[in-house]
């Protein structure tokens, strides 16, 4: 991912951006916050083996795409065994959605959720 900035709000005294990494990090966050989510996996599945990350690399488990100011996040995460994943896969996009469009004025597209494993916790 590029960290890039873009202009959110032009106001009288100054202009705001958020970069790539703000949104990244506060899309995976909320990932971990969502039940049924043990942690975000690495982007690259290799070998079929999912890494989890650890809390400093959450970014990691997430791709966005901007265009104007609208995003899309693709989320890559690991689930707990036992669980509706589809449930909890929808759970997470509405979280997600709310959360970045609450937080930055931003409005979000699309989220599309990619199991990567599970896990027995």
């Amino acid at each position: 991912m590029v960290d890039s900035e873009r202009e959110i709000k032009n106001e009288t005294l100054g202009r705001i951006t958020i970069s790539d990494d703000v949104l990244a990090d506060l899309a995976g966050l909320t990932c971990t916050r969502c039940y049924g989510i043990v942690g975000m996996a690495s982007q690259s599945f290799h070998e079929g083996v999912a890494e989890l990350l650890g809390r400093e690399s959450l970014r990691k488990g997430v791709r966005l795409h901007r265009r104007d100011d609208k995003v899309s996040f693709d989320l890559y995460v690991i689930v707990e065994a036992g669980i509706n994943i589809a449930e909890v896969a929808h759970n997470l996009i509405e979280q997600v959605k709310y959360m970045v469009e609450s937080s930055t004025g931003l409005k979000v597209e699309e989220v599309q959720v990619h199991v990567q494993g599970v896990r027995v916790n």
